[in-house]
């Protein structure tokens, strides 16, 4: 392995941003749709899509390589983790590989963090794994994504715990219940459990928001748990976006009761597809859904550096 600085290539520069005009923002989302029209994947999570017409973030830089004056290739780094290094994701136009630019990039990402670097690789294709390898990063992380056919859901009817009710989420009145309720239930996981009002914000002025199908479940008027779906039109694709659980509400079938109705839900769209991510290292969660007829159809990797 090396971590060798990339031959230096003409025309090419890098340049690093705390926020993106709308201009580059535009730019950057092109890119992204013609990498992921050609790769069959997103380079770039939602979450980090979403930040790139977000304006001023903390904790998150931007970095674009041009050639000539041309957006050749992105890379977004976020560094908000307590305990984590930074984690970033990144892409280089399909036109420009094998060129070096993405290994720039990582030199980039490396120097920005002092060589403390985490990277996710969508898809985990060898190209990802081959510039993993020249830039000195380990296997740190494997999310994987389930999917199942819900034709035929052939799933039984949910049984709620007693005096649980379910209800659909209303914006505005829920926000603040539901952000102390997600940050309880994911309080082991930096990622889902760190999201803010903006964070909530932007996911609700998404085209995809649906509060029809965001699960609420209560006991005594409190919020102990949520299933949170949504809708990928273009794929004809329903997500298990978010299910959590209050920690003391969890044991008593909560997890399965809310995953049913959203499943059931997804169904009565005539969805043909219901996918979902898990870690795979969750293995309790994975053989839940495996039970339920889920199987693994794709593997994000993460690689870290060794410091």
């Amino acid at each position: 392995m090396t971590t060798d600085a990339p031959l230096p290539a003409p025309g090419r520069e890098i340049q690093a941003l705390d926020a993106l005009d709308p201009a580059q923002a535009e730019a950057v989302l092109a890119l992204l749709a013609e990498a992921a029209a050609s790769d069959g994947r997103q380079a770039v999570s939602e979450q980090g899509r979403l930040r790139i017409r977000g304006g001023h973030r903390d904790g998150v830089r931007h970095f674009l390589l041009t050639v000539d004056g041309t957006l050749a290739g992105y890379a977004q780094l976020e560094d908000t983790d307590p305990v984590e290094a930074p984690a970033a994701e990144l892409v280089v136009h399909p036109d420009r590989r094998g060129n070096g630019h993405g290994r720039a990039l990582g030199a980039a990402l490396l120097a920005a963090t002092g060589k403390r670097l985490r990277v996710w690789a969508h898809g985990g294709t060898s190209a990802a794994r081959h510039l993993a390898q020249v830039l000195g990063l380990s296997l740190f992380r494997e999310l994987r994504q389930l999917r199942r056919s819900l034709i035929p859901l052939d799933l039984a009817e949910p049984v709620l715990p007693e005096g649980v009710t379910v209800r659909t989420f209303e914006p505005g009145r829920d926000d603040a219940a539901w952000l102390a309720v997600n940050r309880a239930a994911f309080a082991h996981h930096p990622e889902q459990g760190a999201l803010t009002q903006q964070d909530l914000d932007d996911r609700k002025a998404e085209p995809w928001f649906d509060p029809k199908g965001f699960f609420l479940a209560e006991r005594d008027g409190e919020i102990v748990g949520f299933h949170w779906t949504k809708v990928h039109a273009e794929e004809q694709v329903g997500e298990v976006y978010v299910v959590g659980v209050l920690p003391e509400a969890q044991g008593g079938g909560l997890g399965k009761a809310l995953t049913s109705i959203g499943l059931h839900h997804l169904a009565a769209q005539a969805l043909p597809t219901a996918m979902l991510y898990v870690d795979a290292d969750n293995t309790a969660a994975v053989t839940v859904y495996e039970r339920i007829g889920f199987t693994t159809h794709e593997v994000d990797l993460m690689y870290r550096t060794e410091s």
